[in-house]
């Protein structure tokens, strides 16, 4: 019950702070830089010294089937939570394409390890509680870089925050089951930033501000997909995430 007053908060809270509209299309609002590029700096350090190292060799080293298995399963345990975000959007069709997805996928494709609906054509339709806040219309806030999750805002940092206590599976399953997904989210993650090494390695390690180029592609990306312009969750909720397992995190919605 707590959880779900918190929950409830979260509009009123965001609008209360960051005011009552969203910011024009280009524009920044980065209170928080000299915080936030030092966070980033730190970011980068232990993904050069740690993630990096350790996602590319998963990447080559486990099987791309396993590693696609290991993806579709993360993603079938966040379904229900996609389903919630839609209803609370409204977007009826969304909860009926996802709720099937779920069915489906659980039960033939054994337990979500084989996403079965995208073979019969019928892709995920990611959602998240920030895009609900930005359909509610909760201004953006300020811009946020976070350890180990990323670029955000506050806005997004708020929808990460009220997403782990919107899945229902979570309130269903045992405890020892339940972080079997939450692992399966970690590996996927992991394989991700392996698979993208050499794209992500250009952004963090080869631009002349990858602090700055870091905060524009997340937004440009976000704000995009927020508009209607990109079917399918933000490829920057996390900085190696996206609806695809196997499409470029950091693909430019711009660019033709």
């Amino acid at each position: 019950m707590t959880a779900r007053l918190a929950v409830c908060a979260i509009p009123v809270f965001l609008t209360a702070c960051t005011g009552a509209v969203d910011p024009a299309p280009g524009s920044i609002n980065d209170p928080y830089e000299s915080v936030n590029r030092r966070i980033h700096e730190r970011s980068k350090a232990t993904d050069r010294a740690v993630l990096r190292p350790v996602s590319v060799s998963y990447a080559e080293t486990v099987p791309v089937g396993l590693q696609e298995s290991i993806g579709n399963f993360a993603q079938n345990f966040s379904t229900p939570r996609y389903v919630v975000n839609d209803i609370l959007q409204m977007q009826a069709e969304d909860a009926i394409v996802n709720t099937y997805r779920f069915a489906v996928n659980t039960t033939v494709g054994i337990g979500g390890l084989i996403d079965v609906a995208g073979i019969f054509g019928v892709p995920a339709r990611e959602s998240d509680f920030g895009e609900t806040l930005h359909f509610w219309r909760v201004p953006e806030g300020a811009y946020l870089s976070l350890p180990v999750v990323g670029p955000s805002t506050e806005r997004d940092l708020a929808g990460k925050v009220a997403d782990t206590f919107l899945n229902p599976l979570g309130y269903l399953i045992p405890s020892p089951e339940r972080y079997a997904a939450t692992a399966a989210g970690v590996f996927d993650r992991v394989g991700k930033r392996g698979r993208f090494a050499r794209t992500v390695d250009s952004v963090l390690y080869d631009s002349a501000d990858s602090y700055a180029q870091t905060r524009s592609t997340y937004l440009q990306s976000r704000r995009y997909q927020l508009g209607g312009g990109a079917a399918g969750a933000d490829a920057y909720d996390d900085p190696y995430g996206g609806s695809d397992a196997y499409a470029d995190p950091y693909e430019d919605p711009y660019v033709e």
